[in-house]
């Protein structure tokens, strides 16, 4: 591979409607867009999805663009790079970031699907030709919350995940169950529980639950082994799982029974797909997570559901679930509960430029 330049934008837009968890309330989305060309012209695309706070994870949009200017870039671009698997070792002087390096990661990889004339998924041995699709239902009202499930149905998502804090679980989930007794249905906790709380999760058992998601501390591995011995619920681990020794941590203690995997949160391709692996090699289901992303990480994310591993619906849900218009063509559109894969090169979509240009508040290319 031959780069010629890496350009970065700023980029946001406000949501349809309020994100709410019972750690923050996202009403506008800001992200970093990574672009990377190569001496022919052609341009792969990636996306650093951090908070502009740092309520979910310690990056934020300001300190990824700080490490991505400054260390990743000058790093890459001074690299004589032959392929994307060199760039694992080629940063491995950079600790953590991983937002930072899945973005650059990213965009690079696109761009060697498109050189190589094929589909980013099939890469790493995707096949599957539609990935079925959940969503996220984030409110602190639960008649918003039934309005958000009943307008997902006639979508057909095939999972439903729904937030919850001690305060509002028992409620949440009593009219959700009354409402709808048979929908697939998990919960995510942002970590708002502690082993104190056994008593009260074991509660939880009850409702038919997938899973729960993240009950105990966001960085915690050790105490969700302990509890999960006392759920009949598995419990999914995300915030826990940042990189390849986490999921085999998690594993080794039979801290969970479900894994999900987010791209961005691990450190991009490379190490999802070693997350992957590992996973199917022990027989733990895998879902792939969201960051509220825009049209190119959702595309990322679409491309590593393809692999065999992630058999749970993912929260992958269509673009007009979050924005009035995307930076994608066509954008993703969930029918009938599945997402149809593109398959065309690189993420299989096109860049809708127009709408890239009036979202961008800052632009800077790099040689």
């Amino acid at each position: 591979m031959k780069l010629s330049s890496i350009a970065l934008r700023l980029m946001k837009a406000p949501l349809k409607r309020p994100f709410k968890t019972h750690l923050e309330t996202v009403t506008e989305r800001e992200v970093i867009i990574v672009e990377a060309k190569n001496q022919d012209g052609m341009t792969g695309y990636g996306e650093a999805v951090p908070f502009s706070s740092p309520w979910y994870t310690e990056e934020t949009v300001k300190t990824c663009f700080h490490v991505l200017e400054d260390f990743l870039i000058p790093k890459t671009l001074a690299f004589d790079l032959k392929h994307p698997n060199e760039l694992a070792g080629l940063w491995s002087g950079i600790r953590r970031n991983a937002m930072a390096k899945s973005a650059l990661e990213q965009a690079i990889w696109d761009l060697y699907a498109k050189q190589e004339g094929i589909y980013l998924g099939k890469l790493f041995g995707g096949e599957r030709t539609e990935v079925d699709a959940g969503v996220v239902i984030a409110s602190d009202r639960i008649e918003d919350a039934l309005r958000q499930i009943e307008e997902s149905l006639e979508v057909g998502y095939r999972r439903y995940k729904i937030k919850i804090n001690p305060t509002n679980d028992l409620e949440f989930l009593t009219q959700i169950r009354n409402a709808y007794p048979d929908i697939p249905l998990m919960v995510d906790a942002n970590s708002a529980y502690s082993l104190q709380d056994v008593p009260h999760l074991q509660k939880l058992d009850a409702f038919n639950l997938m899973m729960i998601e993240q009950p105990l501390g966001h960085d915690d591995i050790l105490e969700h082994s302990l509890l999960q011995k006392e759920l009949k619920t598995p419990i999914c681990l995300d915030e826990s799982i940042n990189s390849y020794h986490d999921a085999k941590s998690a594993l080794m203690l039979k801290s969970c029974g479900v894994i999900t995997i987010k791209m961005a949160k691990v450190g991009g391709w490379s190490q999802a797909v070693k997350i992957h692996d590992l996973c199917v090699e022990h027989g733990v289901p895998l879902w792939c997570g969201g960051m509220i992303e825009f049209g190119i990480s959702r595309a990322h994310n679409l491309a590593l559901a393809t692999l065999q591993g992630f058999t749970i619906p993912g929260d992958i849900s269509s673009s007009s679930r979050y924005w009035e218009s995307d930076i994608i063509e066509p954008e993703v559109i969930v029918k009938n509960g599945v997402i149809q894969v593109p398959y065309k090169t690189g993420i299989g979509f096109k860049i809708n430029k127009k709408r890239l240009d009036e979202l961008t508040s800052y632009r800077n290319v790099y040689k």
